[in-house]
């Protein structure tokens, strides 16, 4: 392994145009399978039983060979700015803005999957250079987990959530940021969980979209919501999760269609933002075709299918079960995410709960779905938690 640099550098995204061409091409040349047996009338969420309707993915095939526009994107990407760094050997991207606020606090977003920096396009501007001077500004660090976007792919073992944390605290320092808030949802939630818990001379408070208690808790004593939601998550675990499964045992074997086939990979990826958004139907109610394909574009121009895929092999069911969060955290459980956690059970975790909220509406991905109200929220959260601090 190479020695770890401290040099951070400015990072362009710059995509040579014949990777673009050759997407084009394998688009045009893929071949789909026949209908999904669901009766013809189907509607709702029952035509989505088997997965991803073969009308869906034809029209996104054909709006991404036709209308999506990836410069559009990248231009967007190099407007927040992007930064690179190599910690224990591994290149790490980060957006990354600073905002001309003096009062400014520094905050560490982390994504997760299938997600990635997409997630936090639409929000930076407005954390980092609020439209009210009544509103808290941040200088906003979106780093790509290893293995995501332009972060490099490991080449051995142990990119877990532990060592992810420790590189977090790291890349901070370099940006200048000795004290930090941090925030997450999904991975992006546990990273942040280990940040806290690990770190928490370096981390002012977290605001969290996914709480995980210590295991084996009971049911005895939670109120009917509380019950509910517990059992929907095993619900999930049970009959939706085989994704997580596949990944977490063969990562390699799923990676290999993920990375030569954009159209598989579109599949894999679409299947849950549809099965995880706060939808009825499709996930375009909420978020817009370009978005997504920003996500699926990204994952396919840097060859991550794979690699992203690997974070479940490294970390799934790898937190500490006595791992504690001792400093203050904001906790928000949106309604259409399928994993809740009870507030009895995370209090187990998160000692130091000063924000619980339960939005009305909102699934797994709440910056891209309801972009204005998460806004709010993490204002509200990180609010409560440097009203402590």
């Amino acid at each position: 392994m190479s020695e770890t640099t401290p040099a951070v550098h400015p990072f362009s995204v710059a995509v040579d145009p014949a990777e673009l061409d050759e997407l084009q091409q394998r688009l045009a040349a893929a071949r789909l399978p026949e209908r999904e047996t669901v009766p013809p009338g189907a509607a709702g969420r029952d035509r989505w039983a088997q997965g991803v309707p073969l009308a869906d993915l034809t029209d996104l095939i054909a709006y991404w060979r036709s209308d999506y526009d990836w410069f559009r994107f990248e231009a967007e990407l190099n407007r927040i700015g992007s930064v690179r760094t190599t910690i224990e050997g591994l290149g790490i991207h980060a957006l990354h803005r600073r905002s001309s606020r003096a009062d400014a606090v520094p905050l560490v977003m982390t994504h997760g999957w299938p997600g990635s920096v997409v997630e936090f396009v639409d929000v930076i501007e407005e954390l980092t250079e609020p439209s009210s001077a009544d509103e808290p500004a941040f200088h906003v660090v979106a780093p790509a987990l290893p293995g995501f976007g332009f972060s490099d792919r490991p080449d051995e073992s142990g990119w877990g959530i532990e060592r992810i944390a420790s590189a977090w605290v790291e890349l901070m320092r370099r940006l200048g940021y000795d004290r930090f808030l941090a925030h997450g949802g999904d991975w992006g939630g546990t990273v942040t969980t280990v940040l806290a818990g690990r770190f928490p001379e370096h981390v002012i408070g977290i605001h969290s979209t996914f709480a995980q208690g210590p295991p084996g808790l009971s049911l005895a004593g939670l109120t009917p919501q509380d019950r509910a939601w517990a059992e929907g998550t095993t619900q999930f675990w049970q009959h939706r999760a085989a994704y997580a499964k596949q990944q977490a045992a063969r990562p390699q074997t799923i990676g290999y269609a993920l990375v030569d086939s954009p159209v598989g990979l579109l599949a894999w990826l679409l299947d849950k933002f549809a099965d995880w958004s706060d939808t009825d139907d499709s996930p375009f109610q909420r978020i817009s075709r370009d978005r997504l394909l920003d996500d699926v574009t990204l994952y396919w121009l840097t060859r991550t299918g794979a690699s992203a895929a690997r974070i479940y092999a490294e970390s799934h069911a790898a937190l500490d079960p006595d791992l504690r969060v001792d400093v203050p955290a904001a906790i928000t459980m949106y309604p259409g995410d399928p994993e809740k956690c009870p507030r009895p059970w995370a209090e187990q975790r998160y000692r130091w709960i000063v924000r619980w909220s339960t939005p009305p509406a909102g699934g797994h991905f709440p910056a891209l779905e309801v972009t204005h109200d998460f806004i709010a929220d993490l204002r509200a959260g990180l609010a409560a938690v440097r009203a402590v601090s």
